[in-house]
């Protein structure tokens, strides 16, 4: 059965089943995202095969994966031929990726720069239709061991407070610490608040001799840095 296979010509399938066709024979690497997501889909609608919603589904959302992983189940429902269970298989596929980047490094992770820490936020913040904050909590060897949410928001704002931050800076003994937070906005500017916020957060740390070493404002493939910019 498998040689048989390897000698179907994939222009004889019907477009719904070319993308696995060519998964099996040619290897994940070599499918576009569209035809990734058409198999996750595994069906199209009366007046789309699965490929050509795929392909739209993308082009509303620019062409860009990781907005349309931030697409939340009732937004993916919009969709004519995406249902409950479409809808959640996308959210599942995009949920396992994050995962699987989360898991790919082991070792305690040392900051060296902010686009390091970047590298760690982004996974936790890019694809959030909604705000979080963050901490990174480092050692003497500015080495993370841990990496905490310490508030959720709406698309405009979180709740931040001070006293928690300097909670966990004092329970996990913190040589160090790195904030962060994200704008659904795709913007990274600072406004006024996370500024003050800041400075607030990095006058009150003193106080315990932890040092506030930045704060990144995380976008679409894109962060503000606090220590960058010399705000800190």
């Amino acid at each position: 059965m498998e040689n048989n296979l390897k000698h179907i010509n994939i222009k004889s399938l019907s477009e719904d089943d070319r993308p696995r066709e060519k998964l099996a024979t040619l290897g994940r690497q070599n499918l576009s995202d569209a035809e990734l997501i058409a198999i996750i889909l595994g069906s199209g609608n009366r007046k789309e095969t699965a490929i050509q919603l795929a392909q739209r589904m993308l082009s509303e959302n620019g062409n860009n994966i990781n907005v349309l992983a931030k697409l939340s189940l009732a937004e993916l429902k919009k969709y004519k031929g995406v249902g409950e269970a479409k809808a959640v298989n996308i959210a599942a596929a995009f949920e396992l990726g994050r995962r699987r980047t989360d898991l790919e490094t082991t070792q305690k992770v040392k900051i060296t720069s902010s686009n390091v820490a970047y590298q760690i936020l982004h996974k936790r913040l890019s694809d959030l239709p909604h705000e979080e904050f963050w901490v990174l909590i480092m050692n003497r060897a500015n080495q993370v061991i841990k990496e905490e949410n310490l508030s959720k928001g709406g698309i405009s704002g979180t709740v931040v407070d001070i006293r928690l931050i300097c909670k966990s800076a004092i329970e996990n003994n913190a040589s160090g610490i790195i904030i962060a937070h994200n704008h659904p906005s795709g913007q990274v500017t600072p406004s006024m608040e996370d500024k003050v916020i800041t400075n607030k957060l990095k006058e009150a740390l003193k106080t315990f001799e932890i040092p506030l070493h930045d704060h990144l404002i995380i976008g679409d493939q894109t962060y503000f840095s606090f220590a960058d910019e010399g705000l800190l």
